[in-house]
């Protein structure tokens, strides 16, 4: 017996669903990918980063989001980065905007269920962002974090960081994060 085809959705299938859902889900290749929850330490270091973020971003007329706002890469893989800032005009899909075409930075905390995911799926596709000039990986269970910067060749420079006294340098959007902050309640300093 032949199994049934796949019903692929388009963009505006999958745009349609996830308005009317409870539950949010990411967008691939025609198919949709339910999230999960996500660990007390992980809310902790989101929370916290938006924490270290937000005041340095004010002055700057900076937006930043943090979980439930989408971002469309010109892959059409739709996604809910943990934390997005965005420097300069924000440009939505459509009238809805509730979702975004060009953050400057994203960040992702890493889970150790969705570590593959997040490394292997999600930022290759993020990196596709014209307008996007640092992505952050932040391992939750430890203090490191991988910062990926944009250069002039369009290729991107890779910072490992692991040490709760350094001060990372975001200067797409001309932030500073210390560590310690970002893992402030989460590792023992």
């Amino acid at each position: 017996m032949a199994s049934e085809p796949k019903h692929r959705l388009t963009v505006l299938d999958y745009l349609a669903l996830e308005r009317q859902g409870e539950t949010r889900s990411e967008y691939l290749d025609g198919e949709m990918f339910a999230l999960a929850g996500a660990s007390h330490e992980h809310n902790v270091i989101v929370t916290n980063l938006v924490a270290a973020l937000r005041p340095q971003l004010r002055a700057r007329g900076c937006t930043l989001y943090a979980n439930d706002m989408r971002v469309r890469t010109p892959t059409d893989f739709l996604a809910y980065p943990d934390v997005m800032a965005l420097c300069g005009e924000r440009r939505f899909d459509d009238p809805r905007r509730d979702t975004i075409l060009n953050p400057t930075v994203i960040i992702e905390v890493l889970s150790p269920s969705t570590e593959e995911y997040d490394r292997g799926t999600k930022l290759p596709h993020f990196r596709e962002i014209p307008s996007l000039s640092e992505a952050l990986l932040v391992t939750q269970d430890r203090p490191y974090l991988e910062h990926y910067i944009r250069q002039a060749s369009d290729r991107w420079l890779l910072v490992e960081i692991s040490s709760l006294r350094h001060i990372l340098e975001l200067p797409s959007i001309g932030c500073r994060l210390a560590l310690s902050d970002v893992y402030e309640d989460v590792l023992e300093a």
